[in-house]
């Protein structure tokens, strides 16, 4: 019976968390392969007024013939930061690990591209860090931009 209460409240749980969703902003077509570069914005989902901008390659139905891997996008990508209206810090963990903001998946299992925020007090800066995240290796691809928070004097 505790099982099943726990089972429930977990599946009750994640249908009341809304998942952050990434609008695909732009896509440019790189090769006659089908690959692809996608932008896609997203806003922070605790912090009101903050948009990040990641790029990442799409691999084509072409490439994924030839070269096997089917189901395994690359981890690169790019991300750039702005302020987009007014800042409003929500409830943000701002410990040193930071907290996630974004995260999807780049392969069927193992492997997702990340986006983390990071509050730097002492500066007063957001930074923000896309990243891949593999379980058995992790990923030494990394981007980074930051958002600066001023004063409103």
């Amino acid at each position: 019976m505790r099982f099943f209460i726990c089972f429930a409240t977990g599946i009750l749980l994640a249908t009341l968390a809304r998942p952050v969703t990434a609008e695909t902003v732009g896509e440019i077509g790189v090769d006659w392969a089908g690959n692809d570069i996608v932008i896609e914005a997203i806003a922070d989902p605790k912090v009101e007024g903050v948009t990040c901008h990641i790029a990442y390659f799409n691999r084509g139905m072409i490439d994924r013939l030839t070269k096997g891997n089917w189901f395994e996008d690359p981890s690169n990508s790019a991300i750039q930061c702005r302020q987009t209206g007014p800042i409003v810090l929500g409830e943000i963990d701002k410990g040193k690990s930071g907290e996630s903001v974004f995260r999807t998946s780049r392969s069927i299992i193992l492997k997702s591209l990340r986006i983390t925020r990071i509050y730097d007090e002492e500066n007063q800066v957001l930074v923000y860090v896309s990243h891949g995240n593999k379980l058995i290796e992790g990923s030494a691809k990394v981007s980074i931009s930051t958002v600066p928070l001023y004063d409103a004097e």
